[in-house]
């Protein structure tokens, strides 16, 4: 029988004094910042706080003729996935460039740059490798600005990639536990290119590098400037080459589908299939707010209704779902005074990001839900990535309004900047454990339940996994500190137990936010 502790609130593995006491959020972010040390693939720096895990996914690419070596780990499996890793990335230099100060008063920002880092070096390994840069390509490579950009510089052929060891197999990833230092599964490379597009794994590459290049702006110029031209090359292939990602990389639906893509075969776009082509505008989002140029700030006002970004009011935001993120950076530029002619256009974003709020309050839409205590709920299986970006999106969207002297509209009534914040808090105290309960032990994680390969050596086998380690009822050998499982039911239901994958996994895009 599973054990289902109710109300069990602390599913962030952070060790509080007290459950009732206050929390202690700088401690909270240390420790969030610390998860993503825990999920880095390739080779570790001798700077590596998390001890216990050692260099793994040394050959990435190598079979395809390109060096794939680094990034993260998506959650508890050993995959890499490039649309979960490119807004893990954009969540988390979007948090440093808001509240980047603050940050630097718990000594926290050093360490939240280099897990940005990990991430962008990872993705423009993927972006540049010269394998692609052939004759077919330099036609496309000479449509991006600057004019003239060679292949052979490995700066125009947009060949992104995709890891991911599950390629129909029986020694797939999720046929095996192991140890991603014992790995021995395919480590089978895909991309997307101008005749295999994905615009939504290009836009969301074109914001996580955009956005990360203001966060090196100041401290690594020339990096931040590598960041920013790469950013522009993947915005203008997502926007040109349309495609859903997935339907180029087909092995890629059965774990980061997307969804909220639109059917390429069809001329008749429905609100529910305009991400896709939204995308692109959330990289110009990023675009404008890294470059100030009036060109994406366009771009953002002359296909918002076309693509969605105004017409569509959602009840959550994530990974595949970005419509929310789109229209917070749009209203933020409105508030900011930077709209001009698109003022209109720009209000109906703002409309549709303030829709969400109101809804996350009670104020407006029923359509997102709460469980008894209190958390907000989407769905059962790794509901709290949803709950940790609408608690960052209340968070920021209530200094914009501060700033702008401005409160929420809803339909159920006004809000001040302050309730948000308050509301933003509760999910977090929530998240935090402001009930009595006790952290996650048998978290569904292939590197923090068997034991470190520091400890013991021994070869752990594909199968052997799952027979020693998968099944033990125990805590797990390795503490995964400052992992955000999935959390608990719609009932405040948590079972703590390793094939609860639903509720006990981890992933770096519930951490980023």
């Amino acid at each position: 029988m599973a054990r289902s502790v109710a109300f069990l609130q602390v599913l962030l593995l952070v060790l509080v004094p007290s459950a009732f006491a206050g929390h202690d959020y700088a401690n909270a972010l240390s420790k969030g910042i610390l998860f993503f040390e825990a999920q880095r693939s390739g080779y570790l720096p001798s700077d590596q706080r998390v001890k216990w895990r050692s260099h793994s996914g040394l050959h990435d690419g190598k079979a395809s003729g390109v060096d794939l070596v680094g990034g993260y780990y998506d959650a508890g499996d050993n995959v890499k996935f490039g649309l979960p890793m490119a807004f893990t990335v954009t969540m988390m230099s979007w948090g440093i460039s808001e509240y980047g100060k603050q940050m630097a008063s718990t000594g926290e920002l050093g360490h939240a740059m280099k897990a940005v880092k990990w991430g962008t070096d990872y993705l423009m390994k993927a972006i540049r490798s010269p394998t692609f840069c052939t004759a077919r390509y330099l036609p496309f490579c000479s449509n991006f600005p600057p004019p003239n950009f060679l292949c052979a510089e490995h700066r125009s052929h947009f060949s992104m990639f995709l890891h991911d060891p599950r390629v129909g197999d029986g020694n797939s990833d999720h046929y095996c536990w192991q140890r991603p230092e014992d790995m021995t599964t395919p480590r089978t490379a895909y991309r997307v290119d101008v005749n295999n597009p994905g615009s939504d794994l290009a836009g969301e590459t074109a914001a996580a590098m955009a956005s990360a290049s203001i966060v090196f702006r100041h401290s690594d110029p020339a990096y931040s400037n590598e960041l920013l031209r790469h950013a522009k090359q993947l915005f203008q292939f997502a926007d040109k080459y349309r495609g859903k990602y997935d339907s180029s990389i087909r092995v890629a639906q059965k774990y980061y589908r997307s969804y909220s893509g639109y059917d390429v075969s069809s001329s008749n776009l429905t609100v529910q299939t305009r991400m896709e082509l939204l995308m692109p505008a959330v990289g110009g989002g990023w675009m404008y707010q890294a470059t100030n140029d009036q060109y994406y700030l366009d771009y953002l006002g002359e296909n918002g209704d076309a693509m969605g970004g105004t017409g569509w009011a959602m009840g959550e935001f994530g990974w595949d779902v970005k419509y929310v993120g789109a229209q917070l950076l749009v209203s933020k530029f409105l508030l900011q005074g930077k709209a001009g002619k698109h003022a209109a256009v720009f209000e109906r974003y703002q409309q549709k990001a303030e829709y969400f709020m109101c809804a996350c309050l009670g104020k407006g839409s029923r359509n997102v839900r709460r469980t008894p205590g209190g958390l907000l709920f989407r769905q059962r299986w790794n509901n709290l990535q949803f709950v940790s970006t609408a608690a960052f999106s209340l968070t920021v969207y209530s200094d914009y309004l501060t700033s702008a002297g401005k409160n929420l509209r809803c339909s159920g009534g006004t809000a001040a900047p302050a309730e948000l914040l308050s509301f933003a808090k509760s999910q977090v105290d929530y998240i935090l454990g402001t009930t009595p309960g006790t952290f996650p032990q048998q978290v569904h994680h292939r590197a923090s339940s068997i034991v470190s390969i520091k400890v013991n050596p021994s070869f752990v086998s594909c199968r052997g996994g799952y027979d020693t380690w998968y099944g033990r009822k125990g805590s797990d050998p390795n503490l995964l500190v400052g992992a955000i499982v999935g959390g608990p039911d719609a009932y405040d239901n948590f079972a703590d137990e390793r094939d609860n994958f639903e509720q006990t996994e981890p992933a770096t895009y519930n951490n980023a936010p």
